[in-house]
């Protein structure tokens, strides 16, 4: 008998890979009680729309397909969130969960948020906690606000848990341990198979760098793009650097005129979800504006350079992983010559968190 009716909300790549252990531990949690105690039903905005970073991940995740795909895509955040809102209300009016769950810190974390409590729906927040402490960016007011809404705060680590505590958040707040290093477990034993990358685009293993770049604080200003992208081709002489490239950083390299710093990169299409945790494996070191690959990079034992000047992930850093170096040619390149790898970080949790949000949403 069904106890408790969920909607899950994804959208974007992040939340399509945290998704995917959860739902696993929803099929587990029914399978052991004899019966469905929970019924999942997936939503999926339609925010990352290219196939390579949506549909793939739900077939090599064995992610259950989305009940519904809203096609919501482009635009500016906000046009693009009052879209998103408009349809997901539709969606839980019809279907009326008894919860809403939502992911990370994107526009349709926000959205999901905002319809469901506007319908007085219980909202679960996986990732709750995080604070790069710029308000600048779309994804640190998404992340304040989701928190802010959300009947339940299930936080990666104990710094998230002490972050929802000095804006008076203390009910229902979980420090479940990090989804994500639930997925990178899963991902590890998948991703041998999809070594085939290295060989599709002449790698080798230890030598060569891997970059991703896709943040709009990034892409959407000329002169942190064109920074980033010369440091990259400065480092190319060292190792060859490989970038899957993100629909809008392609867009915003065309619409400045920046094809002239990358023709030494080593540019291909956006990858897979294993496709990429090959890549993240055997790389030498790894530079990124992601908030998810900043992890990866620690999950996997590879050092990283982060692209931004501040993150949310700040035990990497503290522990020696993980180097901000921001958009600044020498401090990139400098931060490039120091990697190393740094001391464990244990708060990430064991693996278990996804089952650990499950069964406290239905004891």
């Amino acid at each position: 008998m069904i106890r408790i009716k969920i909607i899950t909300i994804v959208g974007a790549r992040p939340q399509f890979i945290k998704a995917a252990p959860v739902s696993r531990a929803v099929i587990e949690h029914n399978k052991a009680a004899g019966e469905q105690r929970i019924e999942e039903i997936i939503l999926h905005s339609g925010q990352h729309f290219d196939e390579k970073m949506s549909e793939v991940f739900f077939k090599e995740l064995n992610i259950p397909a989305p009940q519904y795909n809203l096609g919501v895509q482009g635009g500016s955040h906000g046009a693009m969130t009052g879209r998103m809102l408009e349809r997901i209300e539709a969606v839980l009016l019809k279907e009326n969960p008894d919860l809403v769950i939502v992911y990370g810190d994107t526009n349709t974390t926000l959205a999901g948020a905002l319809a469901a409590s506007k319908l007085n729906i219980k909202i679960a927040h996986i990732e709750a906690g995080l604070r790069s402490w710029n308000k600048q960016m779309p994804e640190e007011i998404n992340r304040i606000l989701t928190d802010h809404l959300s009947a339940f705060l299930f936080c990666p680590t104990v710094q998230a848990v002490e972050n929802l505590k000095k804006e008076g958040i203390q009910k229902n707040v979980f420090h479940s341990g990090d989804v994500m290093f639930d997925a990178a477990l899963l991902a590890a034993s998948l991703s041998d198979k999809h070594n085939l990358i290295l060989k599709k685009t002449g790698l080798q293993k230890g030598a060569y760098f891997l970059a991703t770049l896709h943040r709009a604080e990034n892409t959407d200003n000329e002169i942190r793009l064109k920074s980033i992208l010369s440091a990259l081709n400065e480092l190319s002489v060292q190792k060859p650097v490989v970038l899957p490239i993100h629909p809008r950083t392609i867009k915003k390299i065309r619409a400045f005129g920046l094809e002239s710093l990358t023709p030494n990169l080593k540019i291909i299409d956006p990858v897979s979800f294993l496709e990429m945790v090959a890549l993240e494996k055997n790389a030498a070191l790894i530079l990124t504006d992601s908030g998810g690959v900043q992890k990866e990079a620690y999950f996997h034992g590879i050092p990283c350079i982060t692209l931004r000047d501040e993150t949310e992930w700040i035990e990497t850093i503290e522990t020696g992983w993980n180097i901000l170096a921001g958009c600044d040619v020498n401090k990139i390149l400098k931060a490039c010559q120091k990697r190393s790898k740094g001391t464990p970080i244990l708060e990430y949790g064991t693996g278990n968190a996804s089952q650990k949000i499950i069964n406290t949403l239905n004891p």
